[in-house]
């Protein structure tokens, strides 16, 4: 291995960065500090830097479904101090292929965020409110934005009016934002959509039927985010959240000619938020059954929100059957929502929103779509201050084989 040091941090690597500046590796290991292990990967395919929480991890050559699964047991000869730093995680996956690979040493997590919203319809409304309520440890501001005037106007007086008299509870403050000031910010939260069905549109998935004008929309805060050189979290609320993801990765990292030279948002910058009401749903139906009722403790959601979805009952006792289940209940939920003529964005605001943006800001397990290979995928995972860390889990074969499916199936779309 090689060892570096660069604006104050280690750098290891397996190949040698020649316009580098090499140290020994009893410099490298006395570093308390988060420690940078570089690979050369398309960027098309692989994050910028994620956290490396298993050594397979640094001998990684591609990027897929592979990081949902535990690893062989494997002993990669590593040195003991960075197998101990690897527990203690501290150590980052690195790819130098990203024109800006060097701005992620100098990041610097906030302590308390600013967040900004856009897009104050239902779900935004309902979103501002939930992290009004319960962001008050992580979250020092919230800046609103909506191209109604007077949508601004009334969540930043209702807002600002949600209060608990005699406690010591935070609330962050709610303000109007400008346009030019929205990437102002640690995280961005985009709520704003166009084409929502109606109550008297049937449809099978009423997700994708918004998939066309939000992507037009979202395309251009992608471009923004671009021009603004934002280094934050752009977390897309707005269906179908996986595939936005992938347009935000796409529209952003193209030039002006349309060629592609990853200037943009990294694909560890872009976050998706739909499984969290899922998984909600399912928990909701499990409750109904006896055969299910283990699954909030013993279960796992993983995919899209939305079909391709797979909800498993148990890990421990793995049933198809009750599995595929939940997994039809847990779709068609926002539709039995709408046979009673409203409109289902309570729980998604709350249960994909609020909680699990909360979540991502403290560092916490929950539900979100991050890239794997290509693909943003939904999983649980949780942002530290070393990357992005997936859940790796011992799944059985026939499972694998359905997660496999719900991800190419999202490939195949985009």
């Amino acid at each position: 291995m090689f060892f570096y040091k660069l604006k104050g941090k280690i750098l290891i690597s397996q190949s040698e960065y020649t316009e580098l500046n090499r140290i020994p590796e009893n410099e490298a290991k006395e570093s308390k500090e988060i420690i940078y292990v570089l690979n050369r990967i398309n960027p098309l395919k692989s994050r910028r830097y994620f956290s490396i929480t298993d050594p397979s991890l640094i001998f990684l050559k591609d990027e897929g479904i592979n990081l949902l699964q535990k690893s062989r047991k494997i002993d990669y000869d590593l040195p003991l101090w960075l197998n101990e730093r690897i527990k203690e995680k501290k150590v980052s996956s690195l790819n130098t292929e990203y024109p800006d690979w060097q701005d992620v040493l100098t990041y610097k997590f906030p302590s308390r965020w600013k967040v900004n919203i856009v897009g104050l319809g239902d779900v935004g409304g309902f979103l501002l409110t939930g992290l009004r309520l319960l962001a008050g440890n992580c979250v020092e501001s919230i800046g609103i934005y909506d191209k109604n005037i007077n949508a601004i106007k009334r969540w930043e007086l209702e807002a600002n009016q949600i209060f608990c008299p005699f406690t010591a509870q935070k609330f962050p403050e709610v303000y109007h934002l400008k346009e030019e000031n929205i990437f102002d910010c640690d995280m961005f939260v985009f709520c704003a959509t166009v084409g929502v069905p109606s109550l008297e549109e049937e449809h099978e998935d009423v997700r994708m039927k918004q998939f066309k004008g939000n992507s037009k929309i979202i395309s251009d805060y992608a471009r923004k985010a671009r021009e603004k050189s934002f280094n934050g979290i752009f977390a897309i609320i707005s269906d179908p959240v996986d595939l936005l993801c992938k347009v935000v990765f796409l529209a952003g990292n193209k030039n002006n000619s349309g060629k592609f030279d990853f200037k943009g948002l990294a694909a560890d910058q872009i976050r998706g938020y739909g499984l969290g009401v899922m998984h909600a749903r399912a928990v909701y139906y499990s409750k109904q059954k006896i055969e299910t009722a283990e699954y909030n403790r013993e279960g796992r959601a993983f995919g899209p929100h939305g079909q391709g979805l797979v909800i498993v009952n148990s890990l421990k006792k793995y049933d198809e059957g009750l599995s595929e289940m939940l997994t039809d209940q847990t779709v068609k939920a926002n539709l039995e929502v709408r046979k009673t003529d409203f409109k289902p964005y309570a729980a998604p605001a709350l249960s994909s929103g609020s909680y699990p943006l909360i979540a991502t800001m403290n560092g916490k397990w929950h539900y979100s779509a991050t890239f794997m290979g290509g693909v943003f995928m939904g999983a649980k995972n949780r942002l530290l201050k070393s990357g992005t860390e997936i859940e790796r889990l011992d799944l059985p074969a026939i499972l694998v084989e359905k997660i496999k499916a719900s991800y190419k199936g999202l490939g195949n779309i985009l």
